[in-house]
């Protein structure tokens, strides 16, 4: 873990408002999921973890959100969740599905099982610093599919 990152150093003392310390065995989604923090806020306030986020350490503290921007209103995507189907369970529309997840592609079909979205009914999300790029999400696990002769 990179503890003297000036970047990280700035969020961590002057806007995070909430922080965890991560332990054996833990993800990004499922940090997100336990702490009502979308995958993408976690990604966007801790400029330490990867684009894959394979590199976090146990005892490193993560940020899980900033003052104003702090999205503490959450859902994690289960097998057949389709964005149209959560902004109608939580009562918003879809622009601002989009403009609190920012990682969610235009079609959408980007949404994967375990990931947790910002379902605020207002703007809330945190601006991604200029020198980051976006965060990108984990590989789709598709499964194999038996040819029509196997069934």
């Amino acid at each position: 873990m990179d503890t003297e990152n000036p970047l990280t150093t700035a969020i961590a003392a002057s806007k995070c408002t909430r922080t965890y310390t991560v332990r054996e065995g833990d993800t990004c989604d499922s940090i997100s999921a336990a702490h009502n923090a979308s995958t993408y806020q976690l990604a966007v306030v801790n400029p330490a973890i990867d684009s894959g986020c394979s590199n976090l350490e146990i005892g490193q503290v993560l940020c899980l959100g900033t003052m104003g921007a702090d999205c503490t209103k959450t859902y994690t995507v289960v097998a057949g969740d389709v964005c149209e189907s959560v902004v109608g369970a939580y009562g918003i529309d879809l622009p601002l599905l989009y403009a609190n997840n920012p990682i969610l592609d235009v079609a959408c079909d980007n949404l994967y099982i375990g990931e947790v979205v910002c379902v605020d009914n207002k703007y809330n999300v945190p601006s991604l610093a200029t020198n980051r790029t976006k965060p990108v999400p984990p590989p789709y696990a598709v499964p194999a599919l038996p040819y029509c002769d196997e069934i």
